[in-house]
This record gives structure tokens, C-alpha cells and sequence, in this order.
């Protein structure tokens, strides 16, 4: 486990171009979510137990706030030759049995993940419709127990930003297995 908060984009900042092939045989690119008012962008993977604690809230939180004009993409930098289960065809795999609502990306290269400062997986982002960073940190409080969750973070995040408000906090150390870098 990994605890880190040393960010390298902070609230305000521009999130960064990406062009990214989907499981879904798509490719996304930041400009196709331009006309949507916030985009989460979270680096996430198969492997983690952390993404599989958190996995299926994800899910709901997806299927909850797309509706109310939020898009989501899920981005597997990990190199896949060290950690065979986070290879595309697994991507592909997980994305259907767990019923993926938002795409999922990978970034073979690891540039999308070094332009957002990625640390962890899941490292959720939260952009607003200029694309301006308004919340990065934790899905929630509880990783293992949902019903433990005091802090439903993210959720909080969408909800304080759809209703125009400031998001605080803003940042908060993101908690996961490290992003899984080539050497």
C-alpha cells in the first residue's frame, strides 16, 4: 500500500490531452468529452486490491452521476509485460463481467499517466468543464468496508461541483498499489 499526496496538477490546473485506445475497440480523446460539464479521470488496473475493494462503488458511482452530466474513463497505465493481468485483453475482460458503465483505457506508454502525475491505482481525478482540476484524493474513507465509509470523498466532490460549489477539500493523499512503471 501506498499513501502519497505529492500531486503534480492541483486544483486549477488543466487536465492533459490524451488520445487512448478503449476495450471497447474506441479511441478516446480529451476533446470528445468537451460539450460534457465534468469528467472523472481515474488510473486504475485489474491487479490492485484496492481497485477490486473499490470496484463495484465505482460502478455505482458511475451509473449515479452520469445522468446528471458527469463522464467517466478509467485509464490502466501498469506495464502490462511485468503484470500480465492488466494486459488489454484482461482490461476488456474485467470491464465486461463487472459490467463497466465509462470506458476503459489503456496507456501502453505511460505518457498519460506521467502528464497527470498519476501515483497509485485508483487515483480519481475530477475536472470541471474547462477541464480544470477540482478534486483528486479517495473513492471514500474505507477500502475494505464499505459500510464503514464515513467520507464518501468522490461523491462529495460531484456533488459540491454539480451544485456549483467549491470541492473541499480538493486534494487528499491518494491511497492504492503504486502505478506499476516500465524500467
Amino acid at each position: 500500500m501506498a499513501e502519497l499526496q505529492t500531486f503534480r496538477l492541483h486544483p486549477g490546473d488543466a487536465a492533459p490531452d490524451f488520445s487512448l485506445p478503449g476495450v471497447d475497440g474506441r479511441t478516446y480523446r480529451l476533446v470528445d468529452y468537451a460539450k460534457d460539464p465534468f469528467l472523472v479521470v481515474a488510473f486504475w488496473c485489474n491487479h490492485c486490491p484496492y481497485v477490486q475493494a473499490w470496484e463495484g462503488r465505482m460502478v455505482e458511482i458511475g451509473r449515479k452521476y452520469q445522468p446528471k452530466g458527469v463522464k467517466f474513463v478509467l485509464i490502466n497505465s501498469n506495464d502490462a509485460r511485468a503484470y500480465p493481468e492488466d494486459s488489454f485483453p484482461s482490461m476488456a475482460r474485467r470491464a465486461q463481467e463487472h459490467h463497466y458503465p465509462f470506458p476503459y483505457l489503456q496507456d501502453e506508454s505511460q505518457e498519460v499517466a506521467r502528464a497527470y502525475g498519476a501515483l497509485v491505482t485508483p487515483h480519481p481525478m475530477l475536472f470541471d468543464g474547462q477541464r480544470r482540476l477540482l478534486f483528486q484524493g479517495r473513492i471514500d474513507s474505507d477500502h475494505q468496508h464499505p459500510e464503514r465509509a464515513t467520507d464518501h470523498y468522490l461523491q462529495q466532490a460531484l456533488d459540491q461541483a454539480i451544485a456549483g460549489q467549491p470541492v473541499r477539500p480538493s486534494e487528499l493523499p491518494v491511497v492504492g498499489c503504486t502505478v506499476k512503471w516500465r524500467s
